[in-house]
């Protein structure tokens, strides 16, 4: 009992540091802790961008309330460790796909550390953020080919959720019909190089990247599917309450981060890849101009709705049970940040996709009407191309130009990302054949 003075001394004396902590009044110093992925790249408008723009911390700054902040940025692989260190009171702030975020909101029920998704960083209506690849040497042509053979996924992500659905619509069960690798992204990528697996079902930027390098070719676009998939950002509800303007100045950081990748979105591309180490070319895929992902912080209620849809693919697989997806959303925050702009952010739609190329040197690509123009464009400028970029021409989904599966209707030449869209073109358009890249340049040209 006689220790009690020296310990309460020693305590007094003791630094107030910890994730979101010093009690309201007090100066001392606050670190927010934020999870966030920076190799999936549509989440860098809570992460990778954000944090080189150093908004977050010029909105800390200005908040003028007593408190010294100081943010410490924590870099995963994939949702999962996220939602682990949240539980565990350890993150704050966190980004993740949409399953992984269901996941997040029933590990913190179940815990007794709820969270609550509070905005949207990238996200594609139709599902093409996920890609079904194979080796560039397969002979594999569609989803029917891959019964009985290996697929690698992480399960429990999103783009599992992609290979379950696709797998469902071809009439093969996601449990039985193949034989699932259950592998973070890097480690599947290199059993698809080694042959020890026949596809890879992954999420942003794995499979543009395995293609652009040369080392996979796409199987199946998960815009097919046509179920919204998106990337958010989930907080910790006892951070959220204990200190909501921290929350907010988050959110408004996240705003200034999505409007310079939206007005800058070269410059930003650049940025991400000198922050991550993959190429421009590839963050540009996806988070460029037309690209795959589209970014706006606003919560749209047609993701809400595939967030419920999602649950079902979860329970299934037997990795959570029910999610109250209406009381883990939480736009209170991110409507107080964005203030009277919120409302237009909500009924922004996504940019329609076009053509592009980016030239060698330059700062800004250039856009064409149709894919045709392109080529062209491609023909006439072989030495001068940095990268070109073609939609879909069933799903939208914006590809590699040289990687795209090139089909000729006549005079029109029309892309496609995977081989079965391809042939199913094909099928219903007599005289329609496929032609290679090169075929392609040249009836362009």
């Amino acid at each position: 009992m006689k220790h009690k003075p020296v310990v309460a001394a020693l305590l007094l004396l003791a630094p107030l540091t910890a994730c979101g902590s010093a009690q309201a009044g007090d100066s001392s110093t606050v670190t927010v802790t934020v999870g966030y992925q920076s190799k999936t790249i549509n989440t860098v408008t809570a992460g990778t961008l954000l944090r080189s723009l150093g908004s977050f911390e010029k909105q800390l700054n200005s908040l003028h309330d007593g408190h010294t902040y100081k943010v410490d940025w924590q870099d995963y692989a994939t949702g999962a460790p996220i939602t682990a260190q949240m539980t565990a009171g350890k993150i704050d702030i966190g980004s993740m796909g949409d399953f992984p975020l269901l996941i997040n909101a029933a590990r913190g029920k179940q815990l007794g550390k709820p969270t609550r998704l509070v905005s949207v960083t990238g996200y594609n209506l139709r599902g093409g953020l996920n890609t079904i690849v194979t080796s560039p040497n397969s002979k594999l042509a569609s989803l029917g080919d891959l019964k009985g053979k290996k697929v690698s996924t992480s399960v429990g992500s999103a783009a599992d959720g992609t290979l379950v659905r696709a797998l469902q619509r071809a009439g093969i069960d996601p449990d039985k019909g193949i034989e699932k690798l259950n592998q973070q992204p890097a480690v599947g990528a290199s059993a698809l190089s080694a042959g020890s697996t026949d596809a890879l079902s992954q999420f942003v930027a794995w499979p543009g990247l395995l293609a652009y390098q040369g080392k996979a070719k796409a199987l199946y676009d998960g815009a097919e599917l046509d179920l919204p998939t998106f990337h958010g950002v989930t907080a910790r509800e006892d951070f959220a309450k204990q200190r909501p303007t921290v929350l907010e100045a988050f959110l408004k950081a996240q705003a200034e981060a999505t409007d310079y990748l939206n007005t800058h979105p070269v410059d930003a591309a650049e940025s991400v890849a000198k922050a991550t180490g993959l190429p421009a070319e590839v963050v540009y895929l996806y988070n460029g101009a037309h690209g795959i992902a589209t970014f706006d912080p606003a919560i749209k209620p047609q993701l809400v709705s595939a967030l419920k849809e999602d649950v079902s693919v979860l329970k299934a697989a037997k990795l959570t049970g029910d999610v109250n997806v209406d009381s883990f959303v939480d736009d209170q925050y991110v409507k107080k940040a964005l203030g009277s702009d919120y409302a237009g952010r909500l009924a922004l739609k996504p940019s329609a996709s076009a053509s592009e190329v980016w030239p060698k040197g330059a700062s800004r690509t250039q856009s064409f009407k149709t894919p045709a123009e392109l080529l062209a464009y491609v023909s006439a400028h072989k030495d001068g191309i940095r990268a070109a970029y073609v939609p879909d021409a069933t799903t939208g989904t914006l590809w590699f130009a040289d990687k795209a599966v090139w089909v000729a209707d006549g005079d029109e030449l029309l892309p496609f990302v995977a081989p079965e869209t391809a042939q199913a073109y094909v099928s219903a358009h007599g005289g329609a054949r496929v032609v290679t890249y090169a075929e392609a340049l040249e009836q362009a040209s």
